[in-house]
């Protein structure tokens, strides 16, 4: 295919997911024939989507005009470097997404089936359209619809007061993110009243203006992101979806808004205040430690997925305030790392963290349960899902030679060069978001290690547990498709670092040296002098020693090791229900990060008959600034409530009393 037509391919690819979700309206009476047959054209049409943005990343930037739209306001559309690669995230990621789906839905839960397929494709084709869109008016339209269509996916079962609740704090913080996105746009519009992006990259409103539209784009992403404190929307909403849903808004729907601050910070914005990269240091820095300390407390283990999210995208703004830094004071190689990293987590945390989130599903489906404390020992029951899972658990915990650390290794690397920033009090700061960030990543395997071991490892904590089945065949299918990707990102950093390298040089206009790509063999952002990581001799190192130490216990033993029960300490009575409990085992975390934690502690007396222990951690924000500003909205709708009688004649009293004012000041 030519580069002219990469365009129209994929808009013809997003034309394919409505065409999919209208048929699964017309066939919603057919289970069998829209989860098993639509939902696999939707993951190969992910893929042929993928494949289009792939091609399209080394192929200069490509503009179409659509004919929709008001009267004087068609669709501009771009695809560029920037836009591709975050549509070949959105293709690769729901291809494995969408395969899985076909296997996880069931028939008499939440919406109907043929329902949620036209939403997941209108989901799914509005993405497509926000990363394609080259002006405010089809920016808009997008981001509206994706919120739309994401929202009634939240609340597929609706039913549950909670799941709506969830889906109306969702859609609330959506509009308000939202709103400040279109006054960016206007602000960049300036007086002209040009809503297309080629007008705003030439806006030159000083710096006063620069920096309010900044800031309005900082609050609306980010309030789809999930960064701090426009946060409280993402651990009610991700829980209450279904897993696919959950998946495909923590691993790719929050990719949109990092998308948004990429494209006006680098592209719309030229100008590259120091402190805006402080900024999104500080709200970066803050998201990811608040996120990993309420993931390591959590006894909800899709809750706990929900708030390593705002870890994850936490560290992604931090690389992006390093990047502006950089791109700030003129270092441009040390902004391509930055970058670099961001780019390459943004693509890890697609992948991993999809994969957690589906075996989540696949662990709801098999036993009706999500809390931690009722689960364990699935790993005999759930082989498929537990080592599938394994892979994506050790690569969100940024272990070698998986994807998780290859991006985390570059954005330390980037911190390492924070010395040679040309400002005396930034070099005394940035070392220290360089321990935050290491913090973050310790706990963020502690957390890991909690939420693989107490659902998986052990034994069953409730009976029911020994009737758990497997995931099915097409939801391995698509389990398989996201682990694999975590191990080839992790495997091959160079190669993916070649396909970032023209994104970081439209944003940028600088690049990675070449010593950072030329060896197949090893990553060295820089030279191989300062740093350098193989992860092909790592896990050819690990492969090697375990194949050694199999060899070994087999020729020691001969063939004769038995199995046999493990030491009980002298106590044979042991249960499921004796094994250390969710709670227990974050308890330290608890006590180390009180101050930040909201706990309300019920401890039963000697005396009960029935005790009861009962610890709950909440998020204090939510007391601190949503239900303070919750009381203002309310004083106010009571004043208007008040004004507006419904009474033509006081009506009539309000304008009279207002043309006395205004004739008395007047005279005056």
């Amino acid at each position: 295919m030519d580069a002219p037509a990469l365009i129209d391919g994929v808009v013809i690819s997003a034309l394919v997911w409505l065409v999919i979700g209208v048929v699964g309206i017309f066939l919603a009476q057919h289970f069998v024939l829209v989860s098993r047959r639509l939902f696999p054209l939707g993951a190969l049409n992910g893929l042929a989507m993928a494949l289009l943005a792939l091609a399209a990343l080394g192929s200069g930037t490509q503009e179409l005009i659509l004919p929709i739209g008001l009267p004087g306001l068609p669709f501009h559309l771009r695809l560029d470097a920037l836009s591709s690669f975050f549509l070949f995230l959105l293709g690769a990621a729901s291809a494995g997404i969408s395969i899985y789906a076909a296997g996880y839905f069931r028939k008499a839960e939440g919406s109907a089936l043929g329902l949620q397929c036209l939403l997941y494709h209108v989901f799914l084709a509005s993405m497509v359209l926000v990363m394609l869109a080259n002006d405010g008016y089809a920016f808009m339209v997008a981001w509206e619809t994706m919120a739309l269509s994401s929202f009634f996916l939240v609340t597929s079962e609706h039913r549950h007061a909670e799941i709506r609740r969830a889906g109306y704090l969702y859609l609330l913080l959506a509009h308000i993110g939202a709103v400040a996105i279109l006054l960016s746009f206007g602000v960049m519009a300036g007086s002209a009243g040009d809503y297309t992006f080629d007008a705003m990259r030439g806006f030159d409103g000083g710096e006063f203006w620069e920096t309010a539209a900044f800031l309005l784009a900082l609050v609306g992403f980010g309030a789809k992101a999930g960064l701090l404190p426009l946060h409280a929307w993402l651990p009610e909403a991700h829980p209450a979806a279904p897993s696919p849903v959950s998946a495909m808004m923590s691993g790719v729907m929050l990719k949109t808004a990092i998308y948004g601050l990429l494209r006006v910070g680098f592209d719309l914005l030229q100008a590259h205040a120091w402190w805006w990269g402080l900024l999104l240091l500080l709200v970066g820095l803050a998201s990811a430690l608040f996120g990993v300390a309420f993931s390591a407390v959590q006894t909800d283990m899709k809750r706990l997925l929900a708030y390593s999210s705002i870890e994850n995208v936490g560290l992604i703004v931090l690389a992006m305030g390093l990047a502006l830094i950089f791109s700030a004071f003129g270092m441009g190689g040390f902004a391509a790392l930055a970058l670099t990293a961001l780019l390459y987590h943004c693509l890890n945390h697609a992948f991993f963290k999809s994969l957690l989130f589906l075996a989540t599903g696949s662990v709801l489906h098999a036993t009706g349960e999500r809390n931690l404390g009722k689960l364990g020992g699935l790993i005999h029951q759930m082989p498929w899902v537990a080592w599938l899972a394994l892979i994506g658990v050790l690569a969100s915990a940024g272990l070698p030679p998986l994807n998780g650390f290859v991006s985390e290794w570059l954005l330390l690397q980037s911190f390492l060069f924070t010395p040679e920033v040309p400002h005396g009090y930034l070099n005394m700061l940035l070392p220290v978001f360089a321990g935050a960030i290491a913090l973050v990543a310790a706990l963020a395997g502690f957390t890991m290690v909690k939420f693989f071991g107490i659902i998986f490892l052990g034994q069953p904590r409730e009976e029911k547990l020994a009737q758990a089945h497997d995931a099915s065949r097409l939801s391995r299918l698509g389990l398989l498709w996201l682990a694999a990707g975590c191990v080839l990102l992790g495997l091959v950093p160079n190669a993916v670092i070649a396909l970032i390298e023209p994104v970081v040089r439209l944003l940028i206009g600088a690049a990675l040296p070449e010593a950072g790509a030329v060896n197949w063999l090893f990553l060295a952002p820089f030279s191989a002098e300062r740093a350098s990581y193989s992860p092909l001799i790592f896990f050819g190192g690990i492969a090697v020693l375990t194949l050694a130490a199999w060899l070994i216990v087999r020729r020691r033993y001969h063939g004769r090791a038995a199995r046999v029960p493990p030491w009980d300490c002298g106590f044979p009575l042991q249960t499921g229900r004796m094994q250390d409990t969710s709670e227990g085992y974050s308890q330290p975390i608890r006590r180390i990060f009180s101050p930040i934690f909201k706990r309300t502690r019920q401890h039963p007396s000697p005396f009960d008959a029935r005790p009861r222990y009962l610890s709950i951690v909440e998020d204090p924000l939510w007391y601190w600034l949503y239900l303070p500003v919750a009381w203002i909205v309310e004083r106010c709708t009571r004043v208007v409530n008040f004004l507006q009688r419904g009474r033509i004649a006081v009506y009539l009293l309000y304008s009279f009393a207002t043309l006395i004012i205004l004739l008395v000041l007047t005279r005056g």
